[in-house]
């Protein structure tokens, strides 16, 4: 008989657990319930500071964005700068170098000329005997 009372507890406490879960689940579904309705509050409060950061990262990725877009125009401004004043440079460079060989050709003609007309002087003196 005890075994049995034993058993009956069990059944009768487990219906009770069963019965007071039952009746927490209803008091948390009725929508006006204080409990429930201060957790509405406090996700709908949490949900609106989760969107309010949200659009302020946003904003600030924007503004980074931007940023780095007029770095980059200005990083491409001064490197098109840097290869013009390059290109100029090569420029006078060459312009330099080819009037420095054009004289040097000049002056190894002038010494050409001086030595063959040198050489053609020598010869008269020598077939005239002068």
């Amino acid at each position: 008989m005890s075994n049995d009372q034993t058993f009956r507890d069990r059944l009768n406490n487990a219906s009770d657990a069963k019965s007071a879960m039952l009746a927490k689940f209803r008091q948390a579904q009725d929508p006006e319930n204080p409990a429930a309705i201060e957790k509405r509050r406090q996700r709908e409060a949490i949900a609106l500071a989760r969107a309010e950061r949200t659009a302020q990262r946003e904003a600030a990725r924007q503004k980074r964005e931007i940023e780095l877009a007029k770095q980059a125009e200005l990083a491409a401004q001064a490197a098109a700068e840097a290869k013009r004043a390059a290109a100029e440079q090569a420029a006078r460079d060459a312009a330099e170098k080819a009037e420095s060989e054009a004289a040097l050709k000049a002056q190894q003609k002038a010494d050409r000329d001086e030595r063959y007309a040198a050489r053609k002087a020598a010869k008269k003196v020598r077939r005239r005997g002068y």
